[in-house]
């Protein structure tokens, strides 16, 4: 059985332009949450080095710094999750 469109040519022509417009604005959407990931890398990584550099002090310094070891990451994301 074969398919056929009985619409009109404009129509036809309509749904591919939609279709396409669709199909580019995923393309945008997956490239726009590229880049943002590729911004806010260096930003978590620098977090993480910061719980790396707290967590190889001593425990004297932690607590001249007023944060508990068991704390150190909470410290460093506080800002980001309310914990």
């Amino acid at each position: 059985m074969a398919y056929q469109d009985l619409s009109h040519p404009a129509q036809v022509l309509s749904r591919e332009i939609t279709a396409t417009r669709r199909f580019a604005e995923g393309i945008g959407a997956f490239f726009a949450r590229l880049g943002q990931a590729l911004v806010t890398n260096p930003a978590g990584q620098r977090r993480l080095d910061m719980v790396q550099a707290l967590q190889s002090k001593s425990d004297a310094e932690l607590a001249a710094l007023r944060i508990k070891r068991e704390k150190i990451v909470q410290h460093v994301f506080r800002d980001l999750y309310y914990i």
